[in-house]
């Protein structure tokens, strides 16, 4: 029988969103096409696959055998945008839906029940789609923590106005034992959990831009060793460059999902 990541072990600690909270804890893919996915993300970031107890639309990504990603492919079943979405960890699913909710932003699925626990998609006042999760992490928390997902980064109109709605929402420098750090470094707000860059928020982007990577938006960064590499391979396999640097580079998947692969981990 496969194991569910999201379930523990029997050596594993569990640990919850009552440990953990206000902190991206998972990020999550909407797609189209499962089999085309599987293989561009298996050539551009060396993932593997597991089944996951959601459906047969659903699976685990594997890097080096730690879960660090999910792939639903149920964007034209559901009428759901192709994009990657970072989740965050909340307590309560229903009060985070709520304080979304009373500062102007928008609730577009649940909260609904996944075994083992509750999730949501929601987006903020400025458009920018993401999620909640509610229960137990990743089986091995500290190890999805340090695999590919770096950081997440949030393109905005206002980086202050932002952190405010997110810091209310999460209870982000808030009083509570554990919370997340917030300060303003280099003109961006930082967030750090247990003293790791978790997220990055920028100013700049345009709410009615036609350009999804100029429009408000959450892009996922993936740790790499070789960014040229995995450039290339996405050419290669159906995606494309929307731009690249030495050390990080915009790509885009054949279903048109935009991520960022980069060879620079937070500290």
């Amino acid at each position: 029988m496969n194991h569910d990541p999201r379930q523990p072990t029997a050596t594993a600690e569990v640990v919850s969103t009552h440990h953990v909270f206000g902190a991206p804890c998972w990020v999550s893919l909407t797609s189209r096409d499962q089999e085309a996915t599987e293989a561009f993300y298996g050539a551009v970031l060396g993932w593997e696959w597991k089944p996951a107890k959601l459906g047969d639309r659903f699976r685990v990504a594997l890097a080096d055998g730690t879960p660090v990603a999910g792939i639903a492919a149920v964007a034209s079943m559901w009428q759901m945008a192709v994009a990657w979405t970072p989740y965050f960890a909340v307590p309560s699913a229903d009060e985070a839906v709520a304080r979304v909710q009373e500062r102007g932003g928008t609730l577009a699925v649940g909260p609904l029940s996944f075994p083992p626990g509750r999730a949501a998609l929601l987006a903020d006042g400025d458009g920018a789609g993401f999620g909640i999760w509610e229960g137990e992490l990743v089986a091995n928390w500290e190890g999805w923590r340090s695999a590919q997902p770096a950081f997440v980064r949030l393109r905005t109109r206002d980086a202050f106005d932002a952190a405010i709605f997110y810091g209310e929402v999460f209870d982000w420098a808030s009083e509570r034992p554990g919370c997340c750090e917030v300060r303003y470094e280099g003109g961006e707000v930082v967030l750090r959990s247990g003293g790791d860059v978790v997220a990055r928020i920028e100013s700049g982007a345009l709410g009615s831009a036609p350009d999804p990577t100029i429009r408000p938006h959450w892009q996922v960064h993936f740790t790499v060793t070789d960014v040229a590499a995995c450039a290339k391979a996405a050419e290669t396999h159906g995606g494309g460059v929307l731009s690249q640097t030495g050390d990080e580079a915009v790509l885009r998947d054949p279903d048109g999902a935009l991520f960022t692969v980069t060879s620079h981990r937070e500290r």
